[in-house]
């Protein structure tokens, strides 16, 4: 547990909050509950067979319920593989911020985990979710693979695999980007710019996952010399870039009508981690411009003065923990790679998610509303997304040092 229940006291130590979110999810042995889990119910599970339109509605309802009632619908706690991976990584950067050596391990064992249970039925790796998930645009069985879970995993793989240096970690990313390369479709195919296929047989145009599979390709190819992910990569950030809007954001998906929302906070985070990745991984400066005016954007209009992450551009609530958690991943990465500045953003939205998010048991509250709180724990959505934020931040202040960024904007 915390050392205190006053938040007050959690907000002044930082690793002791990383440190309670790791011990209570391994007392859960990291299984938990999911955003969109409605079809794990036994009682539930027969409604998402007559319509995908209206299964996908009861799943988004389900998903934006003040209530948890899973145990109630007889869901049982499973692990997530991407949340599997997010805790690996957390671990991994502890590790490498001064954390013990026993995270190495734990870290490991996380892995090989992932490696033990890939979605089945595929000659390459690849992961999904431990639930059937149902969108507007496509439907997919429990563990059937998408583009999200599979580069999520295969970035924890590569991380291993410059830590340690263990052939075995790299081969197993080089079959999973294989999967992205060749099981996914490609619905723009152009010499200068490509697309990416969120799930086998989709093509619809989700933005953020050109720029996960480009900083994947980007990052195996460099220890691969594979000039083939190379080429790839630059023309999946290429298409990436070229959808931002003239005042530097981005829609969820493209066509821009296709997105439901305008411009939503963690995607727009997560397409700026990927841009940056490329651009340190390659050394391609093509598109750094972009990225410095979409971190602007970001920063300016996607948080509130006091590190509040807003929902959307043009809405607050509900202030929800992968955003925060996102938001400190993006901004840590971005005073590392781009400006130390960014060090103190991300400490913000640190301090402000402890403070208002983390119970003092050490797990992580869902969402805050203007007049209440989802006290619910999504074990993937709330505790490896802030285990692995945390650990980005203490990793960036071990490199640039405790009082970077202060008194810079």
């Amino acid at each position: 547990m915390l050392a205190s229940a006053d938040p007050r006291a959690r907000t002044r130590d930082l690793p002791a909050a990383l440190g309670a979110v790791l011990r209570w999810s391994a007392a859960q042995d990291y299984a938990g509950f999911g955003k969109f889990d409605l079809y794990n119910s036994p009682f539930l599970e027969p409604l998402r067979r007559p319509s995908r339109r209206v299964a996908a509605v009861l799943a988004a309802l389900w998903a934006r319920s003040p209530l948890d009632l899973r145990r109630l619908a007889g869901l049982r706690p499973s692990r997530n593989p991407k949340g599997i991976a997010l805790f690996a990584v957390a671990y991994l950067r502890r590790r490498r911020s001064g954390g013990p050596e026993s995270d190495l391990a734990e870290a490991r064992r996380l892995l090989a985990w992932l490696d033990e249970h890939p979605s089945p039925g595929w000659e390459r790796k690849c992961w999904g979710y431990d639930y059937p998930w149902v969108t507007p645009h496509f439907s997919v069985p429990r563990h059937g693979p998408n583009i999200v879970v599979t580069g999520n995993v295969t970035h924890a793989f590569l991380e291993a695999f410059e830590d340690t240096g263990e052939v075995g970690y790299l081969e197993t990313a080089r079959s999973a980007v294989s999967f992205l390369l060749e099981d996914l479709a490609a619905p723009v195919d152009t010499p200068e710019m490509r697309s990416i296929g969120y799930v086998p047989g989709s093509q619809w145009g989700v933005l953020n996952i050109n720029g996960l599979a480009a900083s994947l390709f980007a990052r195996t190819a460099r220890h691969t010399g594979d000039a083939r992910l190379a080429r790839e990569a630059r023309r999946l950030i290429a298409f990436l870039v070229d959808k931002q809007t003239d005042y530097g954001a981005w829609h969820y998906a493209w066509p821009a009508r296709t997105s439901g929302v305008k411009h939503d906070n963690y995607h727009t985070g997560n397409v700026l981690d990927w841009i940056l990745d490329y651009t340190t991984l390659t050394g391609d400066s093509s598109f750094r411009e972009s990225f410095g005016r979409g971190l602007e954007y970001y920063r300016d209009h996607l948080f509130l003065a006091d590190g509040t992450p807003k929902w959307r551009s043009d809405r607050v609530y509900p202030a929800d923990v992968h955003s925060a958690a996102q938001a400190v991943v993006t901004f840590a990465k971005a005073s590392l790679e781009f400006d130390p500045a960014y060090l103190a953003e991300a400490r913000k939205v640190a301090r402000w998610a402890v403070d208002h998010l983390q119970d003092p048991s050490g797990r992580f509250y869902y969402q805050r509303g203007r007049f209440w709180t989802k006290r619910y724990t999504l074990m993937r959505w709330c505790n490896a997304w802030m285990a692995c934020a945390l650990s980005s931040l203490l990793l960036a202040e071990s490199r640039l040092g405790p009082a970077a960024g202060e008194g810079r904007r």
